[in-house]
């Protein structure tokens, strides 16, 4: 097909003719809110690195996850920041935790939204990191018994899923396990099967407050340099009981997103993370970008690559956006 006989503007120019040919759509289905719960009450407190989202305290997550889903969006996914922290993370797997009331607050005044929870120490932990620490490093094994007390604490709360992002080797093996052993099967497990150690976590670490102490994450997270070794990761964890995987972050990853797509028929997350956010933020703030169209044109990309599931701080404005066009 060769110009004058083919034009592709013949199609372009019509609206409804491009709307019937369109390859990739968003739907408000296709979107995960994350919040951040914090302890005590009468907390509302915007984040410096992130307009528009806000450390809580419950009564707000709450009215907040009642907003969420009368916009139609299906689930959120908490964060918590505890009363204390200390070495070994206690708040994160105590019955009463800052995430496993804020779970039961949720169920019990917006049921039908689904609560997702992650999984994992840094929020918790007095230090920053995701696990026991052992002679300056997190210890991979010792972390994986907390991990599976989180989670099971979680399932408890009421929790509709749980995700570990703790990047752990056999993370997803003990929580399985300790789900079953514990009449959770039914209780699905989202891996951030593939997280790199990135620059671009840098406001959520303000959100959650969650900044390493000392060193960083890259002995346990991925080196950005690295395409092959996603595909290991991400079937690792499908070997061990995995029913969704993820890829963090999104724009910088289009690329592994694409190649899980291709590889796995298993469902498949990306985290629109918070430094990508507060990047478009920021520049619509200055007015150099339309924030609507940016923020739209980043959802259809990761649809595009692969995605079934975006996880977004801009899913609230995504979810307006859609339901007025």
């Amino acid at each position: 097909m060769f110009f004058p006989q083919f034009r592709a503007r013949r199609i372009r120019g019509n609206e409804v003719f491009r709307r019937m040919v369109r390859e990739t759509t968003l739907s408000v289905n296709d979107l995960i809110y994350p919040m951040f719960s914090a302890f005590g009450s009468g907390i509302k407190k915007e984040i410096s690195s992130m307009p528009g989202i806000y450390q809580q305290s419950i009564e707000h997550i709450v009215a907040d996850a009642q907003e969420v889903y009368g916009l139609g969006i299906p689930a959120v996914l908490l964060f918590g920041i505890p009363e204390t922290k200390d070495a070994v993370g206690s708040d994160a797997y105590c019955d009463t935790g800052i995430i496993q009331e804020t779970i039961r607050a949720i169920k019990r005044e917006v049921p039908g939204l689904v609560v997702i929870t992650d999984v994992c120490m840094c929020e918790y932990t007095d230090h920053g990191h995701c696990g026991i620490i052992k002679d300056g490093d997190v210890d991979n094994d010792s972390t994986l018994e907390l991990l599976a007390r989180e989670a099971l604490s979680h399932a408890r709360a009421g929790a509709d899923m749980v995700a570990p992002s703790d990047m752990m080797d056999g993370r997803v093996a003990a929580i399985r396990e300790a789900l079953d052993e514990n009449g959770f099967d039914k209780i699905p497990i989202m891996s951030y099967a593939v997280k790199y150690a990135s620059g671009y976590y840098g406001p959520f670490r303000e959100a959650a407050e969650s900044t390493p102490q000392f060193g960083d994450r890259r002995s346990y997270q991925m080196d950005p340099a690295n395409r092959l070794e996603a595909l290991r990761e991400a079937a690792s964890d499908i070997d061990e009981g995995a029913d969704i995987i993820m890829v963090k972050p999104g724009l910088p990853y289009l690329d592994i997103l694409r190649d899980l797509r291709n590889e796995y028929n298993l469902p498949l997350a990306v985290y629109n993370v918070s430094g990508e956010y507060s990047m478009i933020k920021a520049a619509a703030i200055q007015g150099w970008i339309d924030e609507e169209r940016v923020v739209l044109e980043t959802m259809l990309a990761f649809k595009r690559a692969g995605a079934d599931i975006i996880i977004t701080y801009h899913a609230k404005d995504v979810a307006r956006w859609l339901k007025q066009g």
